[in-house]
């Protein structure tokens, strides 16, 4: 079949033959590199997907995190203000106790008094 391609160029002169050669190879050239960059496009393109994929799981990932990082201020609002309450809650029952001591001393000054009037 080659001779058939080959056929064409009978009859030409040596310095057109040389041309087509170096034509020829310059395809040759051509075709190799146009496969190396379509190999190395593949390549870059497979790597931009993978990239790609990665980012997006990164993007769900980061909304995971702020979810959670949500949910965890909420409680620990809520833990706040529930801390607030039991501090005021404690306060008033220190309070309480604290008048209620005061009248535990107050009564048993009176005691003592009405124990010393008895006894006189």
């Amino acid at each position: 079949m080659s001779w058939a391609v080959e056929e064409w160029k009978e009859g030409l002169s040596s310095r057109v033959l040389q041309k087509i050669h170096e034509l020829e190879s310059q395809v040759d050239k051509l075709k190799k590199e146009r496969q190396q960059r379509q190999y190395q496009l593949e390549t870059l393109e497979a790597a931009l997907q993978k990239q790609k994929q990665k980012v997006e799981n990164e993007k769900n990932e980061s909304a995971i995190l702020k979810r959670e990082n949500q949910s965890l201020m909420e409680l620990c609002d809520n833990l706040e203000k529930a801390k607030q309450k039991i501090s005021h809650d404690l306060q008033v029952k220190e309070s309480q106790v604290s008048i209620q001591s005061g009248q535990l001393n107050s009564c048993k000054k009176d005691i003592e008094k009405l124990e010393q009037e008895l006894k006189r």
